[in-house]
């Protein structure tokens, strides 16, 4: 049994692998000019995200970390993606400065304190407030977003979890927060498609 679970585990490299293959279509369709892809948020991500990871590394967490790397470093390929898309945009607005300082206050506070469950806490409320316009970009223009890189992120979310082992804080908060969001964007993102397969025939 331990074994097997010790063998589990290693799920988080198929979902970073596939995690990957999703960013890869999303920035073809960034390249391309099929999405829109917001800068600022994608930037806030992979900010927040970062100090998620390297906050639970330093408590101790070990391969269920990855794949919250991975949803870092995903949106910020698809930040670097998107100066070649003239769609794309960047306009700073007041949740983008709330976004900033909660990041900021993630570092003074886990530098202070050193207790990384804070910096978790704060790189949540970034990422939180920096998934706002996104989400009602989607909302209201699904076309503008791809849904295959929540769905691929969604999936590498959940492959967390076969990595715990201590089930504290510093494990589960992000994974459980990343879980939450991308499949609320998916919701948002196809809901019209699941209205339609919900209507008798």
């Amino acid at each position: 049994m331990s074994g097997f679970g010790s063998m589990f585990q290693y799920l988080v490299f198929v979902g970073v692998f596939v995690n990957v293959i999703g960013a890869s279509a999303y920035i073809r369709d960034t390249l391309r000019g099929e999405t829109q892809p917001n800068r600022v948020t994608r930037l806030l991500w992979s900010f927040s995200t970062f100090i998620a990871a390297f906050a639970a590394l330093q408590d101790g967490v070990g391969l269920a970390a990855l794949p919250v790397f991975a949803s870092g470093f995903v949106p910020f390929l698809i930040f670097l993606a998107s100066f070649v898309n003239p769609k794309a945009y960047w306009e700073l607005r007041p949740f983008d400065y709330i976004c900033g300082v909660f990041s900021v206050l993630a570092l003074i506070l886990w530098y202070l304190t050193k207790d990384p469950n804070i910096a978790i806490v704060f790189a949540i409320l970034s990422d939180g407030f920096a998934l706002i316009p996104t989400l009602v970009k989607s909302w209201k223009y699904p076309e503008s977003e791809s849904v295959v890189a929540y769905s691929t992120g969604l999936f590498s979310a959940i492959t967390s979890f076969a990595a715990m082992k201590a089930w504290n804080f510093s494990e589960l908060a992000f994974p459980t927060y990343l879980v939450i969001s991308c499949a609320v964007l998916v919701y948002a993102i196809e809901r019209k498609r699941f209205k339609k397969a919900e209507r008798p025939i």
